[in-house]
């Protein structure tokens, strides 16, 4: 394939940027574009960057990135890349939303990286297709969407939809979409520009796994907390656990305390508030119904608990 003919006009990719977007995030979408315009010594790649709130962008860091597209303008777009972090959760600009749907009626690709996955889900953009959806806000967004089809890996291309768990994974999903319209070697010569050597493929992991996570490698310890984080909301005891994984009670949290510092239940319970803590800040859900969906039975047992943990009251923690 020649990529520097002449007669290809530039494929035209506007980045929606929500303010408290990640900028590594950012980036690491929009600099493989960059790079592979300069290699080719043309634009291959016309990149607009179209702020939803005012003439400038601000990124969780506070840099900023000014406009030269806006919301609504009729640029022909081929592809709009919605970018943002964890407002997209609170995000509420129906005029966005519905310039998003007239650009999908059009034909125009859509693509969520991090958080924007959760913004074209929430504008009703993603339905029928897989998502892959950054861990932190997996859970937050299944309580909010259960029919989406989630997918905890790095990125996932449907057809018109990319969507992206963000962090570094945008250089991944750019080097394939480079990959697809200008071949593999162009693609591999614009990921060593930036001494990306091992490009992931998307079904790559989005986390380091329990071992290197714990610091462990008993695997009867492995296997229990694997247990725990799909039981979130309906509990198991720690009868349950040690039997699944092939120990005694007692066993088992001699186990996790000489290895962790904790006792089992102890670590289950840490596990479903940080999950409750999440789903706070990230969702609209009643404090009583996270309580639940984190396998309290009570709302006082659930204040209380979470009081320990944080310092504070789940309603606090909201505010």
């Amino acid at each position: 394939m020649d990529i520097v003919a002449q007669n290809r006009r530039p494929y035209r990719i506007g980045f929606m940027l929500i303010d408290g977007f990640a900028l590594l995030t950012y980036a690491s979408a929009v600099e493989p574009l960059r790079a592979a315009n300069v290699i080719a010594g043309r634009d291959l790649y016309d990149i607009r960057q179209v702020p939803v709130f005012s003439a400038q962008a601000a990124s969780s860091s506070k840099a900023s990135i000014s406009a030269d597209a806006q919301i609504g303008e009729q640029v022909d777009f081929d592809l709009v890349v919605v970018v943002a972090g964890d407002e997209a959760f609170d995000f509420e600009q129906e005029g966005a939303f519905h310039w998003l749907r007239n650009l999908a009626r059009r034909g125009v690709a859509l693509a969520g990286v991090s958080g924007g996955a959760v913004v074209l889900a929430r504008a009703g953009l993603l339905k029928g297709r897989s998502v892959a959806v950054h861990w932190e806000y997996a859970e937050a967004l299944a309580e909010i969407m259960p029919e989406l089809y989630q997918e905890c890996i790095l990125y996932v291309m449907d057809k018109d939809r990319m969507t992206c768990a963000g962090g570094v994974a945008p250089m991944d999903m750019m080097h394939q979409l480079i990959a697809q319209q200008h071949g593999a070697q162009f693609a591999r010569s614009v990921s060593d520009w930036f001494l990306h050597t091992h490009v992931r493929a998307s079904q790559g992991q989005q986390r380091a796994g329990l071992a290197e996570r714990y610091g462990t490698k008993n695997a009867t310890i492995v296997s229990a907390i694997e247990l725990m984080e799909v039981n979130l909301s309906d509990t198991i005891s720690l009868k349950g656990l040690a039997e699944t994984v092939g120990v005694g009670p007692r066993q088992l949290n001699r186990l996790f305390s000489t290895h962790l510092g904790f006792t089992t239940m102890e670590l289950y319970r840490r596990l479903r508030l940080d999950k409750a803590k999440t789903l706070l800040e990230q969702t609209t859900l009643p404090v009583t119904e996270i309580g639940l969906a984190t396998g309290f039975a009570g709302s006082a047992h659930f204040s209380r608990c979470f009081r320990e943990r944080f310092g504070h009251t789940p309603s606090a923690q909201r505010k």
